[in-house]
């Protein structure tokens, strides 16, 4: 099938708040259905078509494609029964029944789910093209890979032989050197356009399909002799018939004179497949009289009619009508004809064909198909044919940017629904509006919108990732959710243990500074004055039996805003009691512990009594004391009771 580029640089639009995906282009999801999609072996089952196994074998409406991980599709082509599709990354993916190294993984067995061509990563590819055996492949810079069977003996791979590439192989030869725009390939023949507008062909040249004059095969490219000095821009392979947009001169007058893409066939003309209005055979390109006003920009071919797409929208078809596949049921098929019905209003911007159907995409994103009904390849959920175009109901809120046609499936690349300004004027985390300030972000896992607060971290987990291997924003609950890990019951008993612990001393060093404030206020009454007298002032280290009554460390340290450490710096005389608030010092395991702290320096230490030089040792306010302790133990397990049924809560 036909290979071209497709853009989604357009998909997402922004608001004046912000923009609405912020993280690069929207991503390109696959939707596909018909023949071998259900449980077959393109749907991600592991039925081959044909096969007795009672399998519900074909879907008849678009499903999402399956894939362990999130693709970011630029473009996709269908075969007979594989397809590939290309990354925004430049990597391709192939999937289906195997056959004679179609696939290009190198092995012969089915892929169910899109699979990586390794030996084309970092070959950065831009297009692909699937015919029934064989498969191409085009780089960026114009190279040509193709892979498949070359067995049937007609040069189906291109590199002159008649053996089956497993892997993808470089086409030199003739393309040397010349960069290739287009490509399309039919199930024995392949056309290739270059950048220069020159169209080479190969492969099986029955009824001469190839467009050199005669009927034979040719096992490598060669240029198409009639068009040089023309400008090619597409062309597209049928079984027996090929057909190609070229670019005329036209116009009276040398100072008018302006190119337009004209349609031209050549082959098999049975059933008036060639629009030329008989079925004589046609060796070479031919351009079709009764096409000459429109300007072309596409063709498309099917097993035995052609379709082509005028610069203005309009879509005309040739051939046979035998499952209403011209999308006109007054068209007799040997001459072009307008497909109207529900198109009429519609600007069609792309179209394919397949063995038997059409399907179009309009300007407003919506799929439009008709022809053969069989398997569901139309996607309206019977296998009832239809000779107009019907809306695709199931695309119709999906934002498609692209739809390609196998022989006897269909394939929609849609741009993944993020949240729209429209849905959402609000943070989806905080409830706060959008605004210049507060930009919205998109989540590249549960796709809602967010403020940059709620979405600040990244996670290679997320599921709508473009690139496993690289983080993309999402907001504050996925990402909790994307980095927990599976813990065993030890690693969670240990972690809730060192939570507990840490929940432990945080309550202890408050509660503890709770009783230095009730100790520090009895530090004002007067047995603090009686004490005094009992002790020397000669005696310049101190002892405190008190282990959280501990003195400020020396350095800068704040009370009330004042910095002490200047203010008492040469003072003789003291603080006593311990800042609340301070747990620098705080070093006992028990909150009573009525162990004796080492000799200390007298380092100025606040206290609400006054200046006094300092052995706190408050044996007259013992009771008062011992009540404080006891309130201060009960005060702690009732925090505990409570930390513990909060931690059990939210972890």
């Amino acid at each position: 099938m036909d290979a071209f580029r497709v853009s989604l640089s357009s998909a997402v639009s922004s608001s004046s708040h912000g923009s609405g995906h912020d993280d690069g282009d929207a991503l390109g999801d696959v939707f596909i259905w018909g023949e071998g999609t259900g449980e077959g072996i393109l749907g991600g089952g592991n039925s081959r078509v044909g096969s007795s196994s009672g399998a519900k074998m074909d879907c008849l409406v678009p499903k999402p494609l399956e894939f362990a991980g999130r693709l970011d599709v630029q473009n996709i082509s269908c075969g007979g029964r594989h397809a590939t599709l290309v990354t925004k990354q430049g990597e391709v993916y192939s999937w289906g029944e195997e056959s004679g190294g179609r696939l290009g993984h190198g092995v012969d067995c089915d892929v169910p789910q899109p699979k990586l061509i390794d030996a084309l990563a970092h070959m950065n590819i831009e297009l692909v093209a699937c015919g029934e055996y064989h498969t191409c492949a085009v780089t960026l810079s114009g190279d040509l890979y193709t892979w498949g069977n070359g067995a049937f003996n007609f040069g189906l791979s291109g590199h002159g032989n008649e053996v089956s590439h497993w892997m993808p192989k470089r086409l030199n030869g003739p393309l040397e050197g010349i960069h290739v725009s287009s490509i399309s390939c039919g199930p024995w023949h392949t056309a290739v356009v270059t950048s220069a507008g020159q169209l080479f062909t190969f492969g099986d040249g029955s009824f001469g399909v190839l467009g050199h004059g005669d009927r034979q095969s040719i096992s490598v490219p060669r240029e198409v002799e009639s068009l040089k000095g023309l400008r090619t821009v597409r062309a597209a392979c049928g079984v027996w018939h090929t057909a190609a947009v070229v670019e005329v001169m036209v116009g009276n007058s040398s100072s008018s004179n302006c190119s337009s893409g004209k349609i031209f066939t050549w082959g098999d003309g049975d059933k008036g497949r060639l629009g030329h209005g008989d079925k004589e055979t046609r060796l070479v390109p031919t351009c079709v009289a009764s096409l000459v006003e429109p300007n072309f920009c596409q063709v498309a071919c099917g097993h035995c009619f052609t379709v082509a797409l005028t610069t203005s929208g309009h879509v005309y078809t040739m051939g046979s009508s035998v499952y209403g596949q011209l999308g006109n049921p007054q068209a007799d098929g040997m001459v072009p004809a307008r497909v109207e019905g529900k198109l009429h209003k519609n600007f069609v911007e792309e179209i394919s064909c397949g063995a038997y159907h059409v399907a179009v995409l309009t300007s407003r994103t919506e799929v439009y198909t008709w022809g053969k009904g069989a398997n569901g390849r139309l996607g309206h959920g019977d296998t009832d044919d239809r000779n107009s175009p019907t809306l695709v109901e199931a695309l119709k809120d999906k934002q498609v940017r692209s739809v390609v046609c196998g022989i006897n499936f269909t394939a929609a690349i849609c741009i993944h629904k993020w949240v729209s300004g429209v849905d959402q004027s609000m943070c989806s985390g905080c409830r706060l509006p959008f605004n210049l300030r507060r930009k919205r972000h998109n989540c590249y896992n549960c796709a809602l919108v967010f403020c940059h607060s709620c979405s600040s971290k990244k996670s290679l987990k997320a599921s709508l990732a473009p690139n496993p291997n690289k983080p993309y924003r999402v907001c504050d609950s996925c990402y909790g959710k994307l980095n927990k890990g599976p813990e065993t019951d030890r690693y969670s008993s240990a972690k809730r243990g060192a939570i507990l612990q840490g929940f432990n001393d945080s309550i202890n060093d408050d509660l503890e500074t709770r009783s230095n404030v009730q100790l520090s206020r009895l530090s004002s009454m007067e047995s603090f004055k009686n004490m005094d007298s009992r002790y020397s002032k000669k005696n310049k280290k101190f002892e405190f039996n008190s282990s959280r009554v501990s003195p400020i460390p020396n350095g800068s340290s704040h009370w009330s805003g004042l910095n002490i450490s200047k203010s008492f710096g040469s003072s003789k005389k003291f603080f006593s009691a311990s800042v609340p608030g301070s747990r620098i010092a705080s070093r006992a395991t028990s909150p009573v512990s009525r162990r004796t702290s080492p000799p200390r320096s007298t380092t100025p230490t606040p206290t609400l009594g006054g200046l006094t030089s300092p052995r706190v040792v408050v044996d007259g306010a013992k009771p008062i004391k011992d009540s404080v302790s006891q309130e201060v133990i009960h005060l702690r397990s009732q925090v505990q009771i409570l930390m513990f049924s909060l931690f059990n809560r939210y972890f």
